[in-house]
């Protein structure tokens, strides 16, 4: 599969995963991101290893590619508007827990 092929399946990924942002459906959403992540690693091997079919592209081909990186980047703005607040939430909650957890472990030593 060529890397445009890829990106075009990234991209499609990217905004389903904007979908799931958007109503809070985190299971999906990193179900949705793996798929990206392994597309992204596959276009970085392809890369790499400089494929012996690769051509120089088109210049169609190219202002495709650079559209299609534009709209996964984005997108990515968009996961971070969703998915930061719910993330400083959860650091909120799990600090309040372990402050919580040192004024008790503190209490249980003074007891004894």
């Amino acid at each position: 599969m060529s890397s445009l092929a890829l990106l075009e399946e990234m991209s499609t990924y990217s905004n389903e995963m904007v979908d799931a942002a958007r109503h809070n459906d985190w299971d999906r959403l990193t179900r949705l991101e793996k798929k990206v992540a392994s597309l992204r690693d596959r276009i970085g091997v392809e890369e790499a290893l400089g494929s012996p079919s690769r051509r120089r592209m088109s210049e169609s081909e190219r202002s495709r590619r650079i559209d299609l990186i534009r709209r996964i980047l984005d997108d990515d703005k968009e996961i971070r508007v969703h998915t930061e607040p719910w993330l400083d939430n959860v650091r909120q909650m799990l600090t309040g827990q372990s402050r919580e957890r040192a004024v008790r472990a503190a209490y249980d030593k003074l007891d004894r």
